[in-house]
């Protein structure tokens, strides 16, 4: 049975008669072994067989030694995640060590939720009236029982938390939350091993077991077999109430949420689970039906190295939009089932580090490396991107997944995103940002770019008009520590007059960032959604929309729906900090026991056809929809990638690409072109010469004056511009 460190094997016999004596003798056995090893997975088989004992209702109880180690398999990990999971716990002994929040420090978290929800949560007039909830009457109601409490009458700590924790889940908005203190500030729950959702021929739903931490051996729970059951619970209405404890913003995402709740659980935002253990039903690989046995364990996550800071006072603080529970979820996934790629993180954030990397080399190399359908791309950013080529029925296209737009440098993220698909096939490329929760809003809007000839336009936001966004808005009216909210200031102050409940719309993203490189890819392009991808990537999904930049293809009816830029309880308190001197008169108090909060601080506005609609709660429905089968659970996404495929081939592709030299007069240029009729050539926006083109190669030359600084291609089809490359002189 390999290392079944973790797992006992019960069987349930035949029906037969049987002795008092013998069935008592037998309950009792089955009862102190069950006991014994209540914190060790153990597996049922549900089928009958003929035992050796006659009980009614007698287990025929296998197990392992005594001195076992149940947690001895987390030994086996990869050297790079070792140290943090062999140091894992059983719930149980992390609960036991809970602290204890005094009577004064709970009601100073309440304070602080009361004074973010009401002066700077952006979607609170349109939570009230699409879930009809009061999450400010719900707090002032918390806040009256503790002014009615003592210390001995104040109740649970953990019951306290729940309670915060409802009023703000209350609201839908993964941008908004409580977040909980020490011990649970850098931990997870977890079990090893995680489970997806396909759909079988006739559309009805399935839940496979997808990866299992490296070490974890069982002879019949394996990657494939089917869940039934959670605890005696049929696994469709467990994860209907684990979705019932998540706040995504429709009924797709909470879903997708109640899958991962139950075997991920970021304690950072969500108290563990009442449990100490699950039972989970399955049937197995040969069609037998099951049981297991298998406690909570809790572990420290490995640190975000190349994540943003939310707390420091910087531009990129200020530009966030990001699910930080699917955040902290994708790093768990990456530690418990990918190590090897935090390893490769670890390397590459060393080797920055000694100033050993050079990115250059990276570049080079990959250029000159042919690469083969299904290989993975060298990238510098391992747990940001995987790139490949990918061989289908309807040809060799691009695949890139993008994890997580959660970077500090997104110049740098956007360098890498074109330096990797330059090397893929351009005949049609496929952008995957399943599980994405967000992150930088710089890199989601200004990777739109590269895949369009046409302007990017970034989504305007808005501030919910209150004196304190006015006073901290006011205060950063001048760029004096690297953030300007000048535009923002004057509807602000004017809506005292005016009775505005928004400020004016204005883009974070900078038009030149959203604009400044231009396109790089030319063949079509198909977006991959599901109902996990928020906010930043929300923003991404509604620019790819909105642009008309190609098809999106989701596994779920909506995105996440999270449409807003999320700020800090720490920024927070800081805005009113610096420059010095600090505001006396700053609401923002700091939280006990690194106690957290985070808030919606200004909502996001579609363009295009879609002007002006919200982001938030309505998500980006997609083109079409493809259902997840278990060939793409089990397979590396293969009839997903088959389906994306099917749409780019239908798709029209484009080529323009130059290169360029020096002339007696100025530039001579050599331009390959495909798929369009017509090239123009401007110099620094001014035009120089147009041209009737077909598929081939052509060469012309242009005169040049001394201080030109960018040449500019660009092909059109009829009257429409189908591609632009813009080259710097």
């Amino acid at each position: 049975m390999g290392n079944q460190t973790a797992t006992q094997r019960l069987e349930e016999p035949a029906v037969k008669e049987s002795t008092s004596s013998a069935s008592t003798s037998k309950k009792s056995i089955v009862k102190k072994a069950v006991l014994k090893k209540a914190a060790v997975s153990s597996e049922r088989t549900m089928t009958k067989k003929k035992q050796s004992s006659t009980n009614k209702i007698g287990i025929n109880l296998e197990q392992t030694s005594a001195d076992t180690d149940p947690l001895a398999f987390l030994e086996q990990t990869h050297p790079a995640v070792r140290s943090l999971l062999a140091a894992a716990t059983p719930l149980s002994d992390f609960t036991s060590a809970i602290g204890q929040l005094s009577l004064r420090e709970r009601k100073q978290i309440v304070e602080q939720a009361l004074v973010i929800v009401q002066e700077n949560f952006v979607h609170l007039p349109l939570k009230r009236a699409m879930h009809g909830v009061d999450p400010v009457q719900k707090l002032r109601l918390i806040q009256h029982r503790l002014s009615q409490a003592k210390p001995k009458t104040m109740g649970s700590e953990s019951q306290f938390h729940r309670d915060m924790i409802d009023v703000f889940t209350s609201v839908r908005d993964l941008h908004t939350n409580y977040l909980l203190p020490e011990p649970f500030a850098d931990k997870i729950a977890f079990l090893p091993f995680d489970i997806e959702e396909c759909f079988d021929d006739e559309g009805k739903p399935q839940y496979l077991t997808s990866h299992f931490v490296p070490g974890f051996d069982h002879e019949y729970f394996k990657k494939g077999v089917t869940i039934t059951a959670w605890n005696a619970v049929p696994i469709q209405r467990a994860i209907e109430v684990s979705a019932d404890q998540h706040a995504g913003s429709n009924a797709s995402a909470r879903h997708a949420q109640g899958i991962d709740g139950l075997t991920i659980r970021a304690l950072r935002r969500s108290m563990p689970p009442d449990e100490m253990w699950v039972i989970v039903g399955y049937t197995d690989l040969n069609g037998t039906e099951r049981e297991l046995k298998q406690s909570w364990l809790v572990a420290s996550l490995t640190p975000n190295t190349g994540g943003v800071d939310a707390n420091e006072v910087s531009i990129n603080a200020t530009c966030l939009g990001n699910d930080l529970q699917a955040d902290i979820i994708q790093q768990a996934r990456k530690m418990l089932f990918a190590p090897a790629v935090v390893a490769r993180e670890k390397a590459r954030e060393e080797a920055r580090a000694a100033d050993n990397f050079n990115q250059s080399t990276l570049s080079e190399q990959s250029a000159a490396k042919e690469t083969e359908p299904g290989e993975v791309l060298e990238t510098r950013l391992d747990g940001i991107f995987r790139a490949k080529r990918v061989s289908t029925p309807s040809g060799e296209f691009g695949y890139i997944r993008i994890f997580s737009f959660n970077i500090d440098d997104p110049d740098g993220f956007i360098n890498e995103f074109i330096r990797l698909v330059e090397q893929l096939p351009q005949k049609g490329l496929i952008v995957d940002v399943r599980g994405n929760g967000g992150g930088h809003i710089y890199a989601s809007e200004g990777l739109l770019q590269v895949l369009t000839p046409g302007e990017i336009t970034p989504e305007p936001t808005q501030f919910l008009s209150t004196a304190l966004n006015a006073r901290i808005c006011q205060r950063h009216e001048v760029d004096r520590v690297g953030i300007d909210l000048s535009p923002w200031v004057a509807s602000l102050t004017k809506a005292v007059e005016t009775g505005e409940i928004y400020s004016q719309a204005v883009s974070i993203t900078p038009h030149e960032f959203a604009n400044g490189r231009g396109q790089r890819y030319y063949g079509p392009a198909v977006l991959v959604t599901d109902a996990r991808c928020y906010s930043a990537t929300d923003i991404f999904a509604a620019g790819f929309k909105d642009h008309k930049i190609g098809h999106i293809l989701g596994v779920d009816g909506n995105t996440g729906a999270g449409g807003a830029n999320v700020w800090e309880h720490g920024l927070l308190s800081e805005l009113l900090k610096v420059p010095a001197p600090a505001d006396r008169q700053s609401p923002y108090k700091t939280l006990p026991q690194s106690a957290g909060m985070r808030v919606a601080v200004r909502r996001t506005l579609r363009v295009g056809e879609s002007a002006g609609t919200p982001v938030e709660d309505l998500g980006i429905v997609p083109d079409s929809r493809h259902s997840l089968t278990k060939e793409d659970l089990l397979d590396g996404n293969k009839d997903l990638i088959n389906a994306a495929a099917k749409i780019l081939k239908r798709m029209p592709a484009y080529e323009l690409s130059a290169t360029v030299g020096q002339s007696t007069s100025g530039l001579s240029i050599t331009a390959t072109t495909a798929g369009f009729t017509r090239l123009d050539v401007y110099v620094d926006s001014r035009p120089m010469q147009s041209m009737n083109v077909s598929n081939d190669t052509h060469q012309f030359e242009i005169d040049l004056s001394e201080k030109a600084a960018e040449l500019k291609l660009m092909g059109y089809l009829e009257d429409d511009c189908v591609a632009v490359r813009r080259i710097v002189i």
